[in-house]
């Protein structure tokens, strides 16, 4: 590999997304538990940068994918949820600025912004949430059906590109992967990846939620009552082929037999759906990693790494059992932090470790950046340029505002606001039956079980912190009330009843559960 890139030459960017990739499962993260081994992704941060504190203004899907895009929190993008926005794509976008700049662009696999790609030179993405197994897909505005596993798909796509294109210019490819997203269906070459290790378990794993107010109570995202059936490789999904489905049952089904046999209740069945989840999960993990790899390779096949800046990054976190949790949107650690590695051969300083306080906010203004291109005024995030070369600005941001919206919706997470920095976080859960503040200190209590607010101990802290939310909130423009378009009607109490049920079916029949 090369010491020095060009410095004249544009650089190619390659943006490798995951969706619900939590940090603890690469192993460049070094998590106590030791889940799986990442050497393609781990690769990326042992030759280039490792960022430690990335993390996102609203931990959800496709409001993340908007922020990525336009560099914006969602109250400035108009994508608030995913039961209700749609992607404004008229917009100013980070790929609409490359494009105009002279990049070719493209987009490829989970879009999940409802509006068709605008910006792109090319596109080929999957509808919705999209399935694991032989999934249909949107070939600029063609649709089309491949068959094989997702997450093979949408490399083979990117490649497909990468070898097509016009190659008289740099290029902006955003290869985003469905994995590992809930149901968490593997490949069916890693069923059984793990020898039916017994995982470690989360010390909170059967947390209570004492200490903690209305809001952690109220959610609908544990694995001990949440988890479906679908989720839990109980039922297969529909869109495997009959050769397909033997291999499936011929992995499950007996351990589904023994595990009906057993009839498991209390703690010993909240252990054997952890287990379950965790092979799925990281077996999705271990074809993403695989396909990392094979990018890798292609750009040194082709000469192009040593002027391509490869970004490796995920929508949000995730929970890997964590107070006994899957899912996301907490302001909390393992859903608001993000995973986030980039190689920039003669920039990024190899095997180097950052701490700062970055965001996927950050990342339309950097590649504008990289690329030589002036960032416009109406972004919200920083360059990332500096610290990919060793300068920390020094009026890099000590604290980042949060805010989530998607409320009443899946898991009943109330919606919430509030401010991170190193050590602390206050947070506002706000609605028509729930006005509540609290404050945790991440070096006293690192697993956020208890809420400091209110303790005498903690006055001038959290005074501190009021005022720097509501700086914060100037400053971003959050308008005090939220905007009508962020808001998700309920339906009457029997129309509630039909339409979940109803989208209940269609969900499981498309394989593409919330």
């Amino acid at each position: 590999m090369a010491s020095s890139a060009e410095p004249n030459k544009q650089p190619n960017i390659l943006f490798i997304f995951s969706d619900d990739h939590a940090y603890q499962s690469i192993s460049a993260y070094n998590d106590p538990r030791k889940l799986i081994e990442t050497p393609n992704i781990d690769r990326i941060a042992k030759e280039g940068m490792r960022f430690d504190r990335c993390v996102v203004p609203n931990s959800i899907c496709g409001p993340s994918r908007a922020t990525v895009l336009t560099g914006k929190y969602s109250h400035a993008n108009g994508f608030y949820n995913n039961s209700g926005s749609r992607f404004d794509g008229s917009q100013t976008t980070v790929a609409k600025l490359l494009k105009g700049a002279g990049y070719q662009t493209a987009v490829v696999g989970k879009w999940h912004l409802v509006t068709e790609p605008t910006g792109f030179d090319y596109w080929h993405i999957l509808p919705g949430q999209g399935v694991y197994y032989n999934p249909p897909m949107i070939d600029n505005g063609t649709q089309v059906k491949h068959e094989g596993y997702a997450t093979d798909i949408i490399t083979d796509l990117t490649i497909d590109w990468l070898k097509k294109r016009d190659k008289s210019k740099p290029f902006l490819m955003m290869s985003q992967n469905k994995a590992p997203h809930r149901e968490w269906a593997p490949a069916l070459r890693h069923l059984g990846h793990d020898n039916d290790r017994a995982y470690p378990e989360p010390s909170t794993l059967f947390d209570d939620y004492s200490g903690r107010g209305k809001a952690e109570h109220d959610q609908d995202m544990t694995i001990a009552k949440t988890m479906t059936a679908r989720d839990l490789k109980l039922e297969a999904p529909p869109q495997l082929t009959p050769d397909q489905r033997k291999v499936w049952d011929a992995y499950y089904e007996p351990r589904n037999q023994a595990f009906a046999k057993a009839d498991l209740k209390g703690d010993d069945l909240v252990r054997w759906k952890y287990n379950r989840y965790m092979h799925d999960y990281l077996a999705c993990i271990k074809a993403v990693d695989e396909n990392v790899g094979r990018l890798l390779k292609y750009l040194e096949e082709e000469g192009l790494a040593d002027n391509t800046i490869v970004v490796y990054a995920a929508d949000q976190g995730f929970y890997l059992g964590e107070h006994g949790w899957f899912d996301k949107r907490w302001i909390f650690e393992e859903s608001l932090r993000t995973p986030l590695v980039v190689r920039w051969p003669g920039v990024t300083k190899p095997g180097s470790v950052n701490t700062d306080l970055v965001s996927n906010l950050d990342f339309a203004e950097t590649f504008l950046e990289a690329a030589g291109q002036p960032v416009p005024a109406e972004m919200q995030g920083k360059s990332l340029v500096p610290l990919f070369k060793g300068r920390t600005p020094e009026d890099w941001r000590k604290s980042f505002y949060y805010h989530y919206y998607e409320y009443p919706g899946p898991h009943s997470v109330r919606r919430h606001y509030g401010v991170v920095t190193d050590r602390y976080k206050l947070v506002h859960f706000y609605g028509p039956d729930i006005d509540e503040w609290e404050l945790f200190d991440l070096k006293e209590d690192p697993q956020e079980m208890r809420s400091v607010h209110g303790q005498a101990d903690y006055a001038k802290v959290q005074e501190e912190l009021e005022q720097e939310l509501a700086r914060l909130r100037k400053e971003l423009k959050v308008t005090d009330q939220d905007p009508p378009e962020s808001i998700i009607r309920p339906a009457a109490p029997e129309a509630a009843k039909k339409k979940a049920a109803a989208k209940k079916k269609a969900a499981f029949e498309k394989g593409v559960p919330r």
